[in-house]
């Protein structure tokens, strides 16, 4: 029994308070997303010349934050019944976040998770195992 009840009930409320409001937020930021998205495509078809610059201003602005990319791909190889590519994790991180998934994105993230799994290789959590077709399966290691 804590010797003042009504403080930890009140910190666990507010608490549960601001966990709601981080949801809606992060539901307000994939609706701004798709409305960047939108825009691109709509600057895209009056100036084709455009379309290099609009995804290079579109990764930059969708980082992840630190240490998000390296706890995704741990936790998807970690649930993994077998070995998988750097694609599948590209296209399941793709889906996560509710990114546009033309091909030069695509390319982007996919060289991002490559090189995550290269560093968590290095560090000892992940070997390669393989390949899967035109791509290098990965496994977590126990």
């Amino acid at each position: 029994m804590t010797e003042r009840p009504n403080t930890v009930a009140g910190l666990l409320s507010k608490r549960d308070q601001l966990l709601a409001l981080r949801k809606q937020l992060d539901a307000e930021a994939r609706k701004v997303t798709c409305d960047i998205d939108h825009l691109d495509a709509c600057i895209a078809l009056f100036d084709p010349a455009n379309t290099h610059e609009s995804i290079q201003r579109y990764t930059t602005k969708h980082r992840a934050q630190k240490g998000h990319v390296k706890r995704f791909v741990l936790a998807f190889l970690r649930d993994a019944e077998k070995p998988v590519t750097s694609r599948d994790i590209t296209e399941a991180w793709i889906a996560e976040r509710s990114l546009r998934a033309d091909g030069a994105t695509f390319v982007i993230i996919r060289k991002r998770i490559g090189a995550c799994l290269t560093g968590l290789q290095a560090d000892g959590f992940v070997k390669g195992a393989g390949t899967g077709g035109d791509y290098k399966a990965w496994s977590y290691l126990t």
